[in-house]
């Protein structure tokens, strides 16, 4: 099992109010000059929120959400810090809770 570590906020700050989109490819650009695989992902309606585990986190955090996860615990800290109105925690997966780390609720059309 692996420790995935997350950023939680509404979709509204975290895709529209904050410039992540610059953080994230300055990221992508250093991973494939170091060759290192990529270890986050922006998820819209995080599907982990569903785990019961989870509810008093979900009840917290405006609806729709967004979040970022990742297994590098320093890279989500490095955000939590540059970020405000962010909720900042972990879980581990796969688990018969959260089969999928990474999966979002919502259904793609």
């Amino acid at each position: 099992m692996q420790t995935y570590h997350y950023l939680l906020a509404s979709q509204k700050f975290l895709l529209e109010e904050e410039p992540l989109q610059e953080v994230f490819d300055e990221r992508y650009r250093n991973y494939r000059e170091t060759q290192k695989e990529v270890d986050f992902w922006l998820v819209k309606q995080p599907a982990f929120l569903e785990a019961p585990e989870m509810a008093d986190i979900k009840k917290s955090c405006p609806q729709p959400s967004a979040a970022i996860i990742s297994t590098n615990q320093q890279f989500i800290l490095w955000l939590k810090l540059r970020l405000e109105y962010v909720i900042m925690g972990s879980f581990s997966a796969p688990s018969p809770t959260i089969p999928d780390p990474v999966a979002s609720a919502v259904a793609v059309v």
